[in-house]
């Protein structure tokens, strides 16, 4: 993990910024990020809630360049479970980063957060998604109809799990 991921860095607010720039990022963020200052904010709240063992968030990184993100989130200590998410940055895509660190950040989930099971989800029109989970590991469990919703149309996703049995 060490050359692939790494926690964000204040001073990568730039890249965070140009990231939500780029078409359907917004998407990917749960308050827009339509400056520096909140793209410094999105990582401090990624910093607290590090430190808060509620979620563990990482840089992608492509030749030390931070170019997408991972994270284990909701990570609940009664059932052992977290969530994780990813995305890569539009010039990144298509060279197996989001897999590489989908797996990554899953082994670091097991190993150092003592995690069991690790769930996600994709629209089921992302087929790319749907590889990065396959490929890292994730088997699919199931459709839940009309789950997200984006400029009023509503998205199925396809859920998928992995255990540290797998």
């Amino acid at each position: 993990m060490d050359t692939l991921l790494r926690p964000w860095l204040p001073d990568d607010a730039p890249i965070i910024l140009a990231a939500a720039g780029e078409p359907m990022m917004d998407r990917q963020f749960t308050s827009p990020i339509d400056s520096l200052a909140t793209a410094e904010d999105w990582i401090a709240t990624l910093t607290a809630r590090r430190a808060g063992d509620t979620a563990y968030s990482f840089a992608v990184l492509d030749e030390g360049v931070p170019v997408g993100n991972v994270a284990v989130s909701s990570v609940e200590r009664r059932h052992l479970t977290g969530w994780v998410s990813y995305w890569t940055r539009e010039g990144a895509r298509g060279k197996g980063l989001a897999t590489k660190a989908c797996r990554a950040v899953s082994e670091f989930a097991f190993a150092e957060l003592g995690l069991f099971r690790l769930e996600l989800a994709h629209r089921l029109d992302n087929a790319a998604s749907c590889r990065v989970a396959l490929g890292a590991g994730f088997q699919p469990e199931g459709v839940e109809r009309a789950r997200l919703l984006y400029d009023g149309v509503r998205y199925d996703t396809e859920t998928h799990a992995r255990l540290a049995t797998d």
